[in-house]
């Protein structure tokens, strides 16, 4: 392809108190082997050096956009307002922690451009890394050859979605067109991805590129991590969503997969003791199907309002991590 017929890449790359890691972010997307990029900063009210960091790369790289936030207006928030920048074909959505290997999106172009219009978006593998950048393991276990070991889900994926966690964020291109048509992220949740799976898997396919494209940096203070913290909001996101899943759900596997997850996040409200959360997901529940007596068992227990968060916490901490690594399945 020559250069002059390749597409427009956008990398909206939102920054929050993330000093210690955005020289590397950065650099990676300033060494990347695909010539059109489109760079847009959006630093959310950082109150560390992050924005003196992406000022002083200002002054020695190719220019890029910087939109400086006076408050934290969450992640949702700051993506869109990269979005209506955006004047790339296709889109990347980066942390100011995680890091693009230089042939990411190269490949990645070259494989959507060979796909249909009806796909929206292009997905890989990772190399997990800790907050030293040492490399801990893949999100799809790979082979010598660096090869997923199992199939990853790829075309109409919408079912997978709603049965399990399976993508991972960073590693995603996106169609601009697709994420307009949209409406971006709904700026009313804490994250981005589940929702954004749901509204968009139901209209368009996904293509998972069997490769290792990204470094994904696996830090304590990341939003996975909040699930568990009482009123943190992660669980009313998930709520939420779960809601959107119910109205554009299309046959009764789809709804028989929504119920399983809803169970899923009744148990998760209770360690979390959101007690009233768990109600309103057993009534959402009930519209599906009986919940049958073992979640009703943890409904009770969720209306007696038993403090078990202290301790499954500990557990997740101290004991779980011996026997099995959990992951960030929701």
């Amino acid at each position: 392809m020559k250069q002059s017929e390749q597409p427009l890449v956008t990398v909206i790359l939102t920054v929050f108190n993330q000093e210690q890691y955005l020289e590397e972010t950065l650099n990676s997307v300033f060494y990347q082997t695909y010539p059109l990029i489109q760079l847009i900063v959006v630093d959310n009210a950082s109150t560390d050096k992050s924005l003196h960091i992406v000022e002083l790369f200002r002054r020695k790289a190719p220019a890029f956009q910087v939109i400086t936030n006076t408050y934290n207006a969450g992640l949702c928030r700051a993506f869109n307002q990269g979005l209506q920048l955006a004047q790339g074909k296709y889109v990347i959505d980066l942390s100011g922690d995680d890091i693009l290997l230089p042939e990411r999106i190269e490949r990645q172009v070259t494989c959507f451009e060979s796909l249909s219009e009806d796909y929206a978006v292009v997905f890989s593998n990772a190399q997990y890394i800790d907050h030293a950048g040492k490399k801990l393991n893949y999100h799809y276990p790979v082979n010598q050859r660096g090869q997923a070991l199992r199939q990853v889900p790829s075309g109409d994926i919408y079912k997978k979605i709603l049965e399990r966690y399976f993508i991972c964020t960073p590693t995603m291109m996106m169609r601009r067109e697709a994420l307009t048509q949209l409406g971006g992220y709904d700026e009313s949740l804490l994250f981005e991805d589940f929702d954004f799976w749901v509204r968009s898997a139901v209209q368009f396919k996904y293509h998972y590129q069997d490769e290792i494209l990204t470094k994904k940096r696996i830090v304590p203070a990341s939003l996975a991590t909040k699930v568990y913290q009482k009123n943190s909001g992660m669980l009313a996101s998930y709520y939420a969503v779960c809601n959107k899943a119910y109205d554009l759900n299309r046959d009764q596997q789809e709804f028989d997969l929504l119920a399983r997850r809803i169970r899923t996040f009744i148990r998760k409200c209770l360690y979390a003791q959101e007690y009233e959360l768990a109600l309103r997901f057993r009534r959402l529940l009930n519209y599906i199907e009986n919940p049958g007596w073992q979640t009703e068992l943890i409904v009770l227990l969720c209306r007696l309002h038993l403090p078990v968060n202290f301790a499954y916490r500990f557990y997740i901490k101290n004991l779980k991590k011996a026997f099995w690594q959990e992951g960030f399945s929701f």
